[in-house]
């Protein structure tokens, strides 16, 4: 399809309303971001491993499916939110899976964050199967994913972003189209090991701080205030400053997706530090914690040395 068509496809409220949602991953990220669709106004029929973490969902008036290809057969999109590389190549290509199903010109979205080479496999399986596939990782947590304010990094067909896009501008304040299948979850590999730097840099600096007898609370406030200072440092000063670190963004999450920024070349000085520090952090049994809990490792670490 040319620009001009694409241009022309209408996206009038009413067309909107009418098309069909399919949600997969129901875990921090997912409830919400479905419940944010449900809140539009869009018909979503969703499914997850553990049927139970649906109850809220259904509750507020969306529909269940049996199996995954059910949703094929039953919705226009079907977004997959889910943990890791394995996790989504088993929704889609397993015996019940998404792609084990009849249905025929989809448009299936996986949000989640993995590899470019999953992205680009499950969109070749996808056209194969008769389908358009968009790889559109986010950035952001819990609290963005509620208030619909992620970013969205899409790669794919134009057409199908287009398609797509008065979804997005429900679930995120940003979406772009990066480019052909993969580029969404390259970016998203890019922007988390920024993350993990940044993180890493804050543990640094603050246990540094502690060493020269400055108060945690005033160094927070001086990265908050100065040239350097994010909304990402004000939102876990409170974690720091109670050592408590309860998961908007898991450690073993974060861990995962240094792995794969390395698998995929990142190979700096910087990157091999993060990557070392937060496969340690895992090690040592914090994973399940915030990836703020990295200052926890680190001052272990420094404590042990």
């Amino acid at each position: 399809m040319n620009d001009e068509k694409i241009k022309a496809i209408p996206y009038a409220k009413e067309e909107l309303h009418q098309m069909k949602i399919g949600w997969i991953g129901l875990g921090n990220m997912g409830i919400p971001m479905a419940g944010n669709l449900l809140s539009a106004g869009y018909d979503v029929t969703v499914w997850n491993r553990t049927p139970d973490k649906a109850e809220p969902l259904l509750a507020r008036g969306a529909g269940i499916a049996d199996k995954p290809y059910h949703l094929l057969e039953q919705c226009d999109v079907v977004f997959t939110m889910v943990s890791d590389d394995t996790a989504v190549k088993a929704i889609y290509m397993e015996a019940d899976g998404l792609l084990s199903g009849n249905a025929r010109d989809r448009i299936l979205v996986d949000m989640s964050t993995v590899s470019p080479e999953t992205s680009r496999f499950l969109a070749e399986r996808c056209r194969q199967a008769g389908h358009r596939f968009l790889d559109a990782p986010v950035s952001g947590s819990v609290g963005p994913a509620r208030e619909g304010k992620l970013i969205i990094m899409a790669g794919g067909e134009q057409e199908s972003f287009d398609r797509v896009r008065p979804l997005f501008d429900k679930l995120g304040k940003l979406a772009l189209h990066l480019g052909p299948n993969g580029s969404g979850s390259s970016a998203k590999l890019a922007i988390n090991l920024l993350l993990g730097i940044t993180v890493q840099g804050v543990a640094e600096t603050v246990l540094f701080a502690r060493e020269m007898g400055i108060p945690t609370e005033q160094m927070l406030t001086i990265i908050s205030e100065s040239a350097v200072g994010t909304p990402l440092i004000k939102g876990k000063a409170a974690s720091i400053l109670a050592d408590e670190f309860p998961a908007a963004f898991a450690l073993k999450h974060m861990a995962k997706d240094l792995r794969l920024a390395r698998q995929a070349g990142a190979s700096s000085p910087l990157a091999e530090s993060v990557y070392a520090s937060y496969q340690s952090a895992l090690r040592e049994g914090l994973g399940d914690l915030d990836l703020m809990a990295i200052l926890r490792y680190l001052n272990g670490a420094k404590v042990e040395a």
